[in-house]
Order: structure tokens, then sequence, then C-alpha cells
């Protein structure tokens, strides 16, 4: 998650620029001056710029929150700051990827209460790779240079479970792959198009822009590809503290992004609209951002979705590259609370 941030950060000047947002908190009609709130002024930590992050934004513009009786006030938070106030109480809620699976291990007091939405990283190649060709076989795979924005990360995480899925061991110590952090994602793309790495795992919007070039295809994309296809990359994870003390409010912010999410699977092209009139970022390219917030299919109210098996994947994928130590049910039954 951490990271994920930063990557935003680096590219939003080609899609998604966030301009002035983490100072901001804009007014929302739906709460006027003298409302009150069952539960008082919250602080949600969302203003990172990204996209799709975008069911924060619409739930505090539509009045979603205040309808649930929170007086919402989005603010900024990094990664570390998050973790701590998710243990000690300060923050309620935040979105995160799978990342956060071992912060919970380290005994960080968190579950998982819903999911978000589907993935948001994309493995791409050259747009003359060899490894465009269909049916690829684990020895195409070995021996690749794959650049990753850090080696533990998210995206180096999302590269180990696909090389493992396809019987290449991502292993440091196996040595049949080679990963190469960038802590920045367009020279990690600058990279990939000189032929210093095979595969570059970036974050969203990279990958696409990458695409609109010319110059790479997407080898894998976790919103649609196996073998991460219908499964929540990104949940909201919620402080145990608040949950135990109050869990009618963990309830209702809930609810109001759950509202939200539909809202915006509905209304995508408006709900860029007032991304962008709000100033959370501003987006250059409509109908690349439009896509993209498409395919990430947000949960929905009614949704079925099994989010605690989505959980469990993870957990044993991660275990396998050597990411968690937990047995993956008993982590899984740990983490993940129904409401």
């Amino acid at each position: 998650m951490k990271k994920k941030l930063l990557k935003m950060a680096l590219v939003m000047s080609l899609l998604v620029t966030t301009i002035g947002a983490c100072g901001k908190n804009a007014k929302n009609d739906s709460t006027a001056s003298g409302q009150e709130y069952k539960y008082g002024t919250v602080e949600i930590p969302a203003l990172d710029g990204s996209l799709c992050g975008a069911p924060i934004y619409i739930a505090y513009e539509k009045g979603f929150f205040a309808e649930e009786g929170i007086d919402a006030k989005l603010t900024s938070a990094d990664f570390e700051t998050r973790k701590i106030g998710l243990n000690n109480g300060t923050i309620p809620i935040v979105n995160g990827d799978f990342q956060f699976f071992s912060s919970v291990e380290q005994g960080i007091a968190m579950k998982v209460i819903g999911g978000m939405h589907y993935g948001c990283i994309k493995l791409v190649v050259a747009s003359d790779s060899p490894l465009l060709k269909d049916n690829l076989s684990a020895s195409d795979l070995e021996n690749l240079k794959i650049g990753v924005d850090e080696v533990g990360g998210t995206t180096y995480q999302v590269a180990s479970i696909w090389l493992e899925e396809q019987g290449v061991s991502a292993k440091p110590e196996d040595g049949e792959a080679t990963f190469l952090p960038y802590s920045d994602g367009n020279l990690e793309l600058e990279a990939l198009y000189s032929g210093d790495i095979d595969i570059a795992a970036v974050w969203d919007p990279l990958g696409d822009i990458a695409v609109a070039s010319g110059k790479a295809e997407v080898l894998v994309d976790i919103s649609t590809d196996e073998p991460f296809a219908g499964k929540y990359c990104c949940f909201y994870y919620a402080s145990e503290k608040v949950l135990n003390e109050n869990p009618e409010e963990v309830k209702a912010l809930y609810t109001a992004l759950l509202k939200a999410q539909e809202w915006i699977n509905e209304n995508p092209e408006e709900a860029l609209d007032i991304i962008e009139k709000g100033n959370y970022s501003e987006i250059e390219d409509k109908e690349l951002a439009a896509k993209l917030i498409t395919d990430y299919q947000y949960e929905t109210i009614d949704s079925d979705h099994d989010v605690k098996e989505d959980i469990l994947y993870f957990a044993e994928e991660l275990k396998n590259i050597g990411y968690l130590e937990s047995d993956p049910q008993e982590f899984t039954d740990k983490l993940y609370f129904k409401l």
C-alpha cells in the first residue's frame, strides 16, 4: 500500500494528477451547517490521488457518509500512519491491498470487513516481446528480469504469485527469477523499453499509458486475467479497537462506501466528473480513466462475492512465496470479520 501511494503520485502528470488534494476537505452540500451527526466527525485517510480510491471521494461528495450519520473529514496519511491509527483506534477504516497482511501477522489490530475492487496492477512487456506468444511454458519464463516498485512490495508479490502459478520459483534462493526495484515507475518502463528488464509490474495507470504509447503490451491484468481474475485485491480494513467499542460506526462507514461503490458502477462518467471537479484528481484522459474505474468492479451492497475466499487465496499464495508465516486458514479466520 505504501508504494502504491508513491507510484500514483509519480504518474499524476500523465493521467491522474492530485491538485492540492492533500490539504483539501471539499464542501459537501448534504452536510449543511448545524446538522447533527450520530457518530460525530470521523477522519478517513483517503487523499492519496489514486483513482481506485474513488468510493471514498464519492461517499463524501454525494452525501452517503452524512446519510449514515458521519461527518466525514478526508485526510492524507502514509502507510505507517494508517497502521498506527488502525491499531490505536484513531483511524476507524482504511482501504488497502494485501500488503497489509504482514502487518496483521506482526500484531496490528485490524480486520478485513469487506472487499473493495478487482486489481489495479498490470504486468507489461515490450511490444515485440517473445513472451506475448500463446501457450507460454515454464522454460519460457525462467531467468527473467522483472521490474517492481520494491522487493517485497505489492507489485513484487503479484509478479511472484504469477510466476509460481506458471511453475517458476519466485524465491530468491532458487535463482529462477531476478527482481529489480525502481522507485520511479516511469524509469521502470524506460528499462523495459531499453531491454534492461523483461517484464514491468506497475500500478495503474502506468500499464495503460505504456500500451497507449505503442511500446508495450499487457501480459497480465490482475483485474481480468488468471490467476487473479474474479478476486478482490483491495479490501476495507477496520480498526479492531473501534469494532469492539463501536461496531455500529464501522458498519455505517462501510454502508456509505458500498452505496458509493454501487453508484460508481452505475455512473462511472459522472463519478469522474465529480472527482475532477472536486480536485481529488485531474482526469486528463477520461476514456482511459473510465475504463479503469469500470474494470475495478467495486463491491456492491447486494454482492454475493466471497471476500473471505479471496483473503484465503492471497494468504496461501503469500505463504508460498515466503511473505507470510502463518497457517493460511487460521490467518484468514483471524483477519476476516463479517459485519
